[in-house]
């Protein structure tokens, strides 16, 4: 169990992550590939907004599920709403203070072919599902 503050580039958007962390993420679907983020998984109850609302922009695509969250004024990506595991946030480890991310085991999470749209993709993404 760990508890971190965190705040995008320009300190608009400030947030705290108070949960467990196992591991640090990458993800190799062509948004996190191209964004080239380390994130960690927490339980939604674990992420508490303490600013900058409504300085927060929303992407979304493909299925819409994910919630991607980027500061409007800065443009630095904080946070996601996951789509395989909707009650669960990828939190970008580089907006969190003291956090270490090498103090934590690394995955490399396969993201490319979990499209559900795409033509010739796999009808469900066969990673873990946790609750």
């Amino acid at each position: 169990m760990g508890s971190w503050d965190g705040a995008c580039h320009c300190g608009t958007v400030r947030f705290r992550v108070a949960g467990e962390v196992s591991e640090v993420i990458t993800c190799g679907c062509s948004l996190c590939a191209m964004r080239n983020v380390r994130m960690a998984q927490v339980h939604e109850s674990a992420l508490t907004l303490s600013a900058g609302e409504e300085a927060l922009a929303l992407y979304t695509w493909n299925t819409g599920v994910a919630q991607h969250r980027f500061c409007r004024v800065c443009g630095v990506y904080v946070f996601h709403r996951k789509r395989a595991q909707p009650n669960r946030f990828g939190v970008n480890v580089e907006c969190l203070e003291g956090f270490d991310p090498d103090a934590f085991p690394f995955r490399a999470a396969e993201g490319v072919d979990m499209s559900v749209r795409a033509e010739g993709a796999r009808p469900t993404w066969t990673g873990p599902r946790e609750g």
